[in-house]
């Protein structure tokens, strides 16, 4: 009987490490035309948003309310980035993860930069 229910449980715990290999994705997969596009993307999405923050509307607002409107003005161009992750059948959970994770580190950075900004204003050392 202990051979019997051994047997089962090993044969239960390989099918269950077959299907975790299955259902994993290889990042390196992604050939380099593919990688090429994302590198793209990525650019573009970075060169709206310093498109967006030059524009002298910004600046008279405060500096959350701005960065907010910044991101929201680039959206369309970060959806365009999901769109080459998912034509190279990169799993959406991994594409959406990698998509978030940027917008938060361009969100911060341009919060950082635009309260620098506030501050010097307020200082009197940029009009």
């Amino acid at each position: 009987m202990k051979k019997f229910l051994m047997c089962v449980v090993l044969s239960v715990g390989f099918s269950a490490l077959s299907y975790a290999n299955e259902s994993e994705w290889d990042g390196s997969v992604l050939d380099d035309a593919t990688i090429k596009k994302i590198q793209g993307a990525q650019f573009n999405y970075k060169s709206c948003v310093a498109k967006e923050m030059q524009k002298k509307g910004y600046a008279s607002i405060e500096s959350r309310t701005a960065t907010g409107a910044i991101i929201k003005q680039c959206e369309p161009v970060l959806a365009d980035m999901r769109k080459v992750y998912l034509e190279a059948k990169v799993p959406a959970v991994i594409a959406d993860r990698h998509l978030k994770t940027m917008r938060i580190k361009l969100t911060r950075r341009l919060l950082k930069q635009l309260m620098y900004q506030e501050a010097a204003k307020a200082a009197g050392n940029i009009k």
